[in-house]
């Protein structure tokens, strides 16, 4: 399998000099993933956690409700790329043939090649109310994930998704170029391991889009805190899917978008917007 880290030469401007060096990017190629014969999408992505991500965009997508449905998952390494080829139950077969699309995606793209709004924008799944959690409990939980990301200690360039429970900590983490590719990958690792989500939180070093609160409600996860803010629509999506979105994630503090009674502490409301100070 490819490395997910590569080497680059470079020449460095500093101090009215220039120098060479080398640095460890990563590394980015074309994903296939295929069904029963047919190319269903063609991502960009990190070569890393490649069985995870297959599961979990199949789960995500809604091509599969259960990892169970995939029959076969091979890693076909080809010239140009890398083919995720899945064969799914009989039953299934028709489901995509209805739904196949091909998708020429940019790095991380989530629902580029939809041609339906509506699809787009559906709705999040209902998530089950779940645990609550405590500020310090998610202080603690995003404090965890940049220790434990590996190629982004090398890179400095990969977004990362992770899964926190009270009592195990940080479950699964996965890294790559693309933060939809990143919680794909998590959500298979937590499907193929039987993780059970209402118990923890999703944790995300990105922006929370609208297509990240819905991969998250697939997931199931009741909680999803993030270091960066959510835009209008995905806040909108949480609140109708039940999920308490807590983003800005920082070493003082975080603010809570949606649902805040998860959260067990005493609140001040500004603006509709739930402000925690740790």
């Amino acid at each position: 399998m490819r490395d997910p880290v590569h080497k680059a030469n470079r020449k460095i401007w500093r101090d009215g000099a220039f120098s060479e060096g080398t640095r460890l990017i990563p590394e980015e190629t074309a994903l296939a993933l295929t069904y029963n014969g047919g190319t269903y999408a063609v991502m960009m992505g990190t070569p890393e956690d490649l069985s995870d991500f297959a599961i979990g965009f199949s789960l995500n997508e809604g091509i599969v409700q259960s990892a169970d449905e995939i029959e076969t998952l091979d890693i076909v390494e080809l010239d140009d790329g890398i083919e995720l080829r899945m064969w799914l139950r009989p039953d299934k077969a028709a489901l995509i043939a209805e739904r196949r699309r091909h998708i020429a995606g940019p790095t991380g793209c989530g629902i580029c090649g939809i041609d339906s709004i509506a699809e787009a924008v559906r709705p999040a799944a209902l998530v089950p109310e779940g645990r609550s959690f405590s500020p310090r409990e998610i202080m603690t939980a995003i404090a965890a994930v940049a220790p434990l990301q590996e190629i982004n200690h090398q890179t400095r360039a990969v977004h990362a998704a992770a899964f926190w429970t009270r009592t195990a900590g940080i479950v699964a983490l996965r890294e790559d170029v693309g933060r939809h590719n990143a919680l794909d990958k998590l959500a298979g690792a937590l499907a193929r391991d039987k993780v059970a989500a209402g118990d923890g939180m999703v944790l995300l070093t990105s922006r929370v889009s609208v297509e990240m609160v819905q991969k998250t409600a697939a997931i199931g996860a009741p909680l999803m805190v993030a270091v960066s803010a959510p835009t209008a629509l995905a806040i909108k999506t949480a609140e109708a899917a039940g999920i308490t979105l807590a983003a800005i994630a920082r070493a003082d503090g975080f603010e809570v978008f949606t649902h805040p009674e998860r959260i067990a502490a005493t609140m001040v409301a500004r603006e509709s917007v739930y402000v925690v100070v740790a």
